[in-house]
């Protein structure tokens, strides 16, 4: 967060600075640079690469960095207005509009201002992310032989292996020909969605979700039909209702640490919603992104869906993304049956394959010490903010606590804090409900004024919300004290605009 700071900051004082220098002259070297603004060789280079990008400097290796001559003329306005019609215009058949709205994944994907503290954020803080042993894995990577070359579209065959086992826990049946290396998470939901619904189709999710899923279904002309949640997960009476009454074919579930509830699926439960999907002619999508985000406290976490399918039903879909950095984007599609060669087809002609020095640097990094150690890591610091989050929330905020999240009382893993709220031993987020009348977008403004960044609940709900909500994450905060200052910020906020707040 201050290395991005202090290279914007770097690059607008050089911006403004070159008119003091004519086309073609010579700018100050690196090491004066660094000298005079106080900052790192790092920043220097990222700063004038952004000015390069902007075409306002040329970098010379070994030379230095130049003004750029002028630009010419500057690009006539183009009447765009056209595409407003092209872009609204639906064929007969359409039952689904084709906009996209991606204003709940960019809510939480925006690198907030500095000095703001977000609490909105579903990647790991930089001081969380193993960048050290990245480093490491990735030079390796970039040794072995064959590594430039063109892997398998499939994905290299040891990481698929190493995917199985995971998925499939230990005895497993789940071969490496069972999986698909993906470009992330989000590639692996996308490609499982046109795979397995036509255009115009209904999909079922539980409500709320993930709101990255809602948007790719809607991308694709599907149609999201809510499902209901309480504590032990997706009510599987409502979702035999929702199979019978929607005609829908695919079932889209995280039935570990739910985005946003931190939900667990119920024993009980697991083994019906495979019975009610199969009973239906319907696949699951299991969607295990949090598997990795156990925190010190947590019980035996329950095998995967996948791992309990006898019959092909469950599709699923895992990343190392989010116990590792944003830019690692490798995660798995693992099917069985005529659904996996489709699969493939339509990952094939989306995007190919996913490079193989990235694939490489996933498999050096998950076969080295420093990988269990990582886990451990997280999984210690993330109990820590967590309990920070939860402490702030009595403190600050005992009225909102006193809502609950709406999800009634929990039986599965995890437990119910003073108050009502949930508190998962797993993810990274807690989901607060806010009194009846709330205007969420004005408390989220209001928030981000105060200082601090949260998601609102509303793009986490398919249809109507019951109720509005906060979904608080502590994963990209830099600290448990952080954390704390987040939710006095969000108190100061409350205050504002006259939320209860205790």
């Amino acid at each position: 967060m201050q290395e991005r700071s202090s290279v914007a900051e770097l690059a607008a004082i050089l911006r403004n600075g070159l008119n003091r220098y004519s086309p073609g002259e010579k700018l100050p070297s690196s090491r004066a640079l660094v000298e005079r603004h106080r900052v790192s060789p790092v920043t220097v280079s990222r700063a004038l690469a952004e000015l390069a990008a902007e075409g306002l400097v040329v970098t010379r290796p070994g030379a230095g960095a130049f003004r750029a001559e002028p630009r010419g003329e500057a690009p006539r306005p183009v009447d765009t207005s056209w595409q407003e019609i092209a872009l609204s215009a639906e064929a007969a058949g359409d039952h689904v509009p084709r906009s996209v709205d991606a204003s709940g994944v960019l809510a939480t994907l925006a690198a907030p201002a500095p000095g703001v503290i977000e609490l909105n954020g579903g990647y790991l803080h930089s001081d969380l992310q193993p960048e050290r042993a990245l480093a490491a894995a990735l030079a390796r990577a970039g040794r072995r032989p064959g590594a430039w070359g063109r892997p398998p579209v499939e994905g290299v065959p040891e990481l698929r292996a190493w995917f199985a086992r995971e998925i499939s826990g230990p005895g497993g049946a789940l071969a490496a020909s069972d999986v698909l290396v993906t470009a992330g998470g989000q590639s692996a939901l996308t490609a499982a969605l046109r795979a397995l619904a036509p255009p115009g189709a209904p999909v079922l999710v539980e409500s709320p979700t993930y709101p990255g899923m809602l948007a790719a279904a809607r991308a694709s002309g599907l149609r999201p039909v809510p499902v209901p949640m309480d504590a032990d997960g997706v009510r599987t009476d409502l979702l035999a209702d929702a199979f019978r009454a929607s005609g829908a074919r695919v079932f889209v579930s995280q039935p570990l640490f739910q985005n946003p509830t931190g939900a667990v699926l119920a024993g009980e439960r697991r083994r019906e919603v495979l019975r009610v999907a199969r009973a239906a002619g319907a696949f699951v999508v299991e969607d295990d992104f949090a598997r990795r985000l156990v925190h010190d406290d947590a019980p035996a976490l329950p095998p995967t869906l996948m791992a309990d399918d006898q019959d092909g039903t469950v599709v699923h879909v895992c990343s190392l993304t989010k116990a590792t950095s944003p830019s690692l984007r490798v995660g798995a599609l693992a099917a069985r049956g005529p659904v996996r060669d489709r699969l493939r087809a339509i990952q094939v002609v989306d995007s190919f394959f996913v490079p193989g020095p990235l694939q490489e640097t996933a498999l050096e990094l998950v076969g080295s010490p420093a990988w269990t150690r990582h886990l451990r890591l997280i999984s210690a610091e993330l109990t820590v903010r967590r309990d920070a989050l939860a402490t702030a929330l009595h403190r600050q905020l005992p009225a909102l606590v006193g809502q609950g999240s709406g999800q009634g009382e929990a039986h599965g893993l995890g437990r119910p804090q003073e108050g009502g709220l949930f508190v998962p031993p797993g993810g990274y987020h807690l989901w607060l409900r806010l009194p009846d009348g709330t205007d969420e977008e004005a408390l989220t403004g209001a928030a981000l004024r105060a200082g601090v960044a949260v998601a609102a609940g509303r793009p986490y709900f398919a249809a109507e919300p019951p109720a509005p909500h906060l979904r608080l994450s502590f994963a990209a905060a830099a600290s448990a004290g952080a954390v704390t200052e987040g939710v006095r910020r969000l108190r100061a906020a409350c205050e504002e605009l006259a939320v209860p707040t205790g």
